[in-house]
């Protein structure tokens, strides 16, 4: 018989490998309802008051998302990063409660109630106004129902239970309250002067409401015949000639507006279609008049050759009372009045005829200039954008809005060209055109009585009726009713757009608002520049609507002064009453009752307009934060949080809310985000197909990966999502899960006996704690700027860089087969462990499901939370040479690429194999071969690699000289073994 030689013994049982059942493949779609099922049961949120309960408070004050549809990806963007400033204040020990809200009232609400309405061919305005509101309160509580439950699968921690809603009756007493404020302290009049109006919403709308889209519209050229010219006589029977990309507005012309320093041509063109004409047009527009009515100019001086002929030059000022005549004259009335020449500084020659038609309905400017020459609105547009029915020129007819009405073919050219008045109309004129963004329909400016905020009067004016403040008379064909029968104060003094401009009494609410800004911090900086450009320039606020669904403007209009009531004991009757029973509350059934025994109804008139929804949503600050309801919140809020679109929006009206009634902000700093495109940089649209919903997408990836990608971004630009980004999010994900993985199978079984004080930690084990001080100071500096962009990279990049391809990958020898007393593993669980309780930590406030699976997965708890923890104390470390590691570390990444082309070429099948040459060694050359992971280590000239002679332990694999043939143990393993 011949020996069989012993086969050679498997040591796999004496090696210490990583031991967890924490799952590689993390599963969230299924895995995170069920986490948080049980912070629901466990009352994770109370726990977190509780557990903060007298600590310093942080407040973000929630921006109410209107409660009218699905959450989409910007709302989900928005409630991560709220959710991530609260996560992470309360992870540094402050006490940062999150109450979540809604927008409940206005517009938003209302059509898509209507669009029921006419889905069932039901019209809204048969239907009593208190159905109407209860069908929009039960629209908008379905909604915000729907919108809490997919909220909260986000992980957004907060009072669910407790939301503020704006059409609750106490938030609807609350701003009712606030809008008192103001009257009793003279900040409200009404007046007529024209707003972006909404002819298919039949509303008014504030800014914010309205987004600009790029139109082709129709341009005219219409011809005024001048009457009378006292200071150029030669005009009379010429045509002044005006341009317009808004021909509706004709009809309602009453002026028309020169510039006093502009040169303009009386020019007379012998070969039109009508025959020869005589213009005028500014000298420095002919040649481009001429081009769009078809008539090329080169101009005849004495005898030379052209096509027109330039008779004399008229400076502007010359056309000082000068008249023309409507072309539609001969209608009589309104329209055989004169149009008189007025002078403004805003007529320019950078487009047109160098002269304007001036409509004071449907203008700011012509409604200023108007005003000083006693020229008053005359209302001919209905709230239907239809001309009324006694107008003279195409009553009841329109829309205005509508295309083809107003198009070169139209009834409105039409007539003008019938007249001989139309010089040129083509339907080609591109540029850009305010729109209604929930109906996108086309807005216009319209003249209608509203009640204003003014900007630029004194903050504690003594008089609450507007009075002094001239109205002035309605012009021919205008309203009949004096200004008192309309109910209408009288209009406040043109505003001046300046913040240099001082109230009587003290600063304006322009003035306090821009103070305000200017003590604000904003995030990122130029949010302040935004802001406070819209605040220096805004006109006075409009808050009225002339709708159903919201807070009514709970006033009382004397009926023969125009001036509103102003009586404590009845406005505390109406606060008191909206209370009880809501909006509802102000009605005409209620009116004495709530006038009470000193005043008769008879005498006033009940203001039936409600409030822009932006002043309800400007007012939750009072209703939130100021009213005691959240005994957790405080004023002023340390934080507003929303998109940048919000500077015209929320934050604007929440700031002149609060600086009209309590002379600052509401806010001590905001942060704003850009919007999501589709990964080629477009806006998403529903009409393109490229939007992604959040909803999909959890169900797909999980919440998690949502939320690492909100943070991943530089969410303070516009920022981009698609199924690439999102694949290498989860690519991200996977490494920070993987990090969190290792950790867990090498703490197996580790505790306090184990642990080795710093002092007696190797090199390399403090090294890597100074790395997470650093890494820890650069976390709490991102957070104190809300820079999640960084804090995310700055920790990705920590556990991929730092950890698994550098200690992870050294240490996995000393974890593996060092002895569980030796120091060095001891040091090495340390440190693991400290990596531990810091990095879950860390990530909580971003993975807050996959950080509380991974922390339940070694400290399993009913009760107990990860969120519920603090940032995390680490040790001291002293003594570590940073630069001297960092060259270290630079030295090991040249050797592993000199190692790798032999790996290729299959000399050496790992790194193990290697001996390796080096310039100089920075430190004792078998601690090099330990961080190298290589057999062995000397110097020479330049860095070499080539395959090692030594033998392979049977047990840690490593290269040994000890090892006396492949299959042996090498001496730290037989002792170990043994």
């Amino acid at each position: 018989m011949t020996d069989t030689p012993a086969p050679a013994r498997d040591y796999r049982d004496t090696v210490f490998l990583p031991k967890t059942d924490f799952p590689m493949k993390a599963g969230l779609p299924a895995k995170e309802p069920g986490i948080l099922a049980r912070w629901q049961a466990m009352g994770l949120y109370e726990k977190v008051r509780a557990a903060r309960a007298g600590r310093e408070k942080f407040i973000l004050h929630d921006g109410p998302p209107y409660a009218n549809g699905d959450m989409h990806i910007g709302h989900a963007l928005n409630h991560i990063l709220k959710d991530t400033v609260c996560r992470t204040q309360t992870l540094l020990g402050k006490d940062a409660p999150y109450v979540p809200g809604w927008d409940c009232h206005g517009l938003p609400i209302e059509w898509k109630v209507e669009e029921q309405y006419r889905a069932k061919k039901r019209n809204k305005d048969e239907v009593p106004p208190r159905e109407f509101r209860a069908e929009c309160r039960a629209y908008a509580q379905h909604w915000v129902n729907v919108q809490r439950e997919q909220l909260k699968r986000l992980g957004i921690n907060g009072d669910w239970d407790h939301p503020y809603l704006t059409m609750d009756f106490a938030a609807e007493a609350t701003i009712v309250t606030e809008l008192m404020k103001f009257a009793e302290s003279g900040q409200l009049y009404r007046g007529a002067k024209p707003v972006m109006w909404s002819p298919v919403e039949k509303t008014a709308l504030a800014e914010a409401e309205v987004e600009y889209e790029d139109v082709v519209s129709t341009q005219i050229d219409v011809a005024f015949e001048i009457v009378d010219a006292p200071n150029a006589p030669e005009l009379v029977g010429a045509h002044a000639v005006i341009w317009t990309t808004t021909p509706w507005t004709i009809p309602v012309n009453q002026a028309l507006s020169y510039g006093p320093e502009i040169e303009y041509l009386l020019v007379r063109f012998d070969d039109m279609v009508e025959g020869p004409r005589t213009l005028l047009v500014a000298h420095d527009l002919l040649e481009s008049f001429g081009a769009r009515i078809g008539h090329p100019v080169i101009l005849k001086i004495g005898d030379s050759a052209g096509t027109v002929s330039a008779l004399q030059s008229i400076k502007g000022s010359q056309l000082e009372g000068a008249t023309a005549r409507h072309p539609m004259h001969e209608l009589g009335g309104f329209f055989a009045k004169p149009r008189p020449f007025l002078p403004g500084d805003f007529v320019t020659t950078d487009a047109g005829t160098g002269l304007v038609h001036m409509s004071p309905d449907h203008g700011e400017d012509d409604f200023l200039l108007c005003k000083q020459y006693g020229i008053e609105p005359v209302f001919a547009v209905d709230g239907a954008g239809m001309y009324r029915d006694d107008w003279a020129w195409l009553g009841g007819q329109g829309s205005v809005i509508n295309k083809k009405f107003v198009s070169a073919e139209g009834p409105i050219c039409a007539d003008l060209r019938s007249v001989g008045a139309l010089i040129a109309a083509s339907d080609d004129f591109a540029h850009s055109y305010p729109h209604s963004w929930r109906s996108k329909a086309k807005v216009i400016f319209r003249a209608t009585p509203q009640w204003f905020i003014p900007m630029d009067a004194p903050l504690d004016s003594p008089s609450p009726s507007g009075e002094g403040l001239g109205w002035g008379s309605p012009a021919e064909g205008g309203l009949s009713e004096t200004p008192a029968e309309l109910g209408l104060g009288e209009t406040p003094p043109t505003p001046n757009p300046s913040p240099e401009g001082e109230g009587r009494n003290g600063r304006t609410l322009r003035q306090t608002a821009l103070a305000a800004i200017e003590a604000t911090t904003w995030y990122p900086p130029k949010g302040q520049n935004r802001i406070t450009a819209m605040v220096a320039g805004r006109p006075d606020w409009v808050i009225s609507r002339q709708r159903a669904w919201g807070v009514p403007i709970t006033l009382f209009v004397d009926r023969k002064t125009g001036q509103y009531l102003v009586d404590p004991a009845v406005n505390a009757r109406i606060i008191a009453a909206v209370s009880a029973e809501g909006v509802d509350a102000w009605s005409e059934e209620a009116a004495q009752d709530l006038l009470g025994p000193d005043y008769r109804l008879a005498d006033y008139e009940r203001v039936t307009d409600i409030l822009d929804v932006w002043f309800d949503s400007g007012c939750t600050h009072a209703f939130v934060l100021d009213s005691g309801r959240w005994t957790d919140l405080q004023w002023p809020a340390d934080l507003y949080l929303e998109g940048s679109d919000q500077h015209r929006g929320w934050f604007q009206s929440s700031l002149m809310e609060s600086c009209g009634t309590r002379g600052r902000a509401p806010y001590k700093a905001v942060l704003t985000h850009g919007f999501t495109m589709d990964s080629k940089g477009m806006k998403m649209s529903k009409s393109l197909g490229n939007t992604i919903n959040p909803l999909d997408l959890m169900k797909e990836s999980g919440a998690d990966i949502l939320r690492l990608w909100a943070l991943s971004v530089d969410f303070t630009e516009d920022h981009r999502i698609g199924k690439e980004i999102l694949n290498g999010v989860s690519d991200q994900y996977r490494k920070l899960r993987n990090t969190f993985r290792y950790l867990l199978g090498a703490l197996e079984g580790f505790d306090e006996a184990e642990r080795l004080p710093v002092a007696e930690m190797p090199e390399l084990e403090r090294y890597v704690l100074q790395l997470l001080a650093e890494l820890d100071a650069k976390l709490r500096a991102a957070v104190a700027v809300y820079d999640f962009n960084s804090y995310v990279r700055l920790l990705t990049e920590f556990a991929q860089e730092d950890l698994s391809a550098f200690y992870f990958d050294i240490r996995k020898d000393s974890l593996y087969c060092d002895g569980v007393d030796d120091p060095k593993r001891r040091g090495c669980r340390t440190v693991f462990d400290t990596l531990f309780h810091a990095l879950v930590r860390y990530a909580a406030p971003v993975l807050c499901f996959t950080a509380e699976e991974t922390w339940q997965a070694r400290f399993p708890s009913e009760d107990e939370s990860v969120h519920l923890l603090e940032w995390p104390e680490l040790p001291a470390v002293d003594g570590v040479d940073v630069a001297h590691w960092a060259q270290v570390r630079a030295l090991r990444t040249q050797v592993t690429e000199a190692i790798e082309p032999l790996r290729r070429e299959k000399i050496v099948r790992s790194s193990l194999e290697a001996e390796v040459v080096v310039p100089e060694a920075p430190m004792p050359v078998e601690a090099l071969a330990e961080l190298f992971i290589v057999a062995k280590v000397t110097t020479g000239a330049g860095v070499a690699v080539s395959r090692t002679d030594y033998d392979k332990c049977g047990r840690c694999w490593r290269l040994l000289p000890d090892v006396t043939e492949d299959g042996a143990l090498c001496d730290r393993c037989a002792e170990v073994v043994a």
